[in-house]
């Protein structure tokens, strides 16, 4: 009884060896890695309940009625202010913490060796993990919106009986709402790239997690530091710097691109007032805080693409 060889032709043998794992096959398997991890799931329940929360409170608040029956406008203004407000922050957070997981996770575990021996390049690797992100990311903000919406309407119907005071809802607020919207893209963004960045500089979800996370903690430390120094040395560079520093230029975008119609949770750090009514510092614009926000982004972006291009990977 004999068995029968099969060779492979060059031609297949071409075709095996030159074979890659693609881009879109290693974007789905960030994505499966990113749900079986339960800290996702915990963090949006907590997402969840931040974004549910305030309507609760808001709902049992004595005036609410009457606010919406005399002032609906300013009613649905202040609405919009702290949903997207909390939206913005709890995502925020949310994304810091998923992406220097992703990211951190591979250097952390040392599987990165074994994805790089199958072919996958350090680049596309990591371009991989940050569309996934992404992908996620705009997931959460189109799910908090309509959520908002959703919750708003409830609110209203519950409180009023009716949606009548939908109407005086006019194109103004419709354009504060999607500048803030944008706003909250631009956070999203320079939040990704923080989280990345940190975490290919440490190699570790650790490093990784407390970079990112104590990063905007010490703009508002820094920021206090620099109040103390003006005070001082009555010098107006110490608050003039706070004009650059990331945080607060991410806190005051929403309010400075809307003229403040639209607020925004800690809004106030880049200027301060005395008693004597006088403002020191910087008056920022709404252009000041995206070119700001945008050099830090290009800052984070570059930080992370050439550590990953050029560092050998040794764990």
């Amino acid at each position: 009884m004999s068995t029968a060889v099969i060779t492979p032709t060059p031609t297949e043998q071409i075709q095996l060896h030159s074979a890659k794992p693609s881009f879109f096959g290693a974007v789905r398997g960030e994505f499966f890695k990113i749900a079986r991890q339960w800290t996702t799931w915990i963090m949006l329940v907590l997402l969840l309940g931040a974004i549910v929360l305030p309507f609760i409170v808001e709902m049992t608040a004595p005036n609410v009625k009457t606010n919406i029956q005399t002032n609906p406008l300013h009613f649905f203004y202040n609405v919009l202010s702290i949903s997207l407000s909390i939206l913005r922050v709890f995502t925020g957070i949310f994304l810091l913490i998923m992406t220097a997981r992703v990211v951190g996770l591979e250097y952390q575990l040392g599987t990165i060796r074994v994805l790089l021996s199958r072919g996958v390049g350090r680049l596309q690797l990591l371009f991989a993990k940050l569309l996934a992100v992404v992908v996620i990311a705009l997931g959460l903000l189109v799910f908090g919106l309509l959520l908002d919406y959703l919750l708003t309407v409830i609110l209203v119907a519950g409180v009023t009986g009716n949606l009548n005071s939908f109407s005086t809802l006019n194109s103004a607020f419709w354009s504060d709402t999607r500048i803030y919207v944008l706003s909250i893209l631009l956070n999203m963004g320079v939040t990704i790239l923080l989280a990345a960045a940190a975490a290919v500089v440490g190699r570790s979800v650790t490093f990784g997690l407390s970079a990112a996370l104590v990063f905007f903690p010490i703009d508002n430390i820094a920021t206090v530091v620099m109040t103390l120094a003006f005070r001082i040395t009555h010098n107006d560079f110490w608050l003039s710097a706070t004009s650059y520093f990331l945080g607060p230029n991410l806190n005051a975008m929403a309010a400075v691109l809307t003229s403040n119609r639209a607020e925004s949770i800690g809004s106030t750090p880049l200027y301060f007032v005395d008693q004597a009514g006088q403002t020191h510092g910087i008056l920022v614009d709404g252009t000041h805080t995206m070119v700001v926000a945008l050099v830090y982004a290009v800052i984070f972006a570059v930080v992370a693409i050439v550590l990953t291009w050029k560092r050998d990977v040794k764990e």
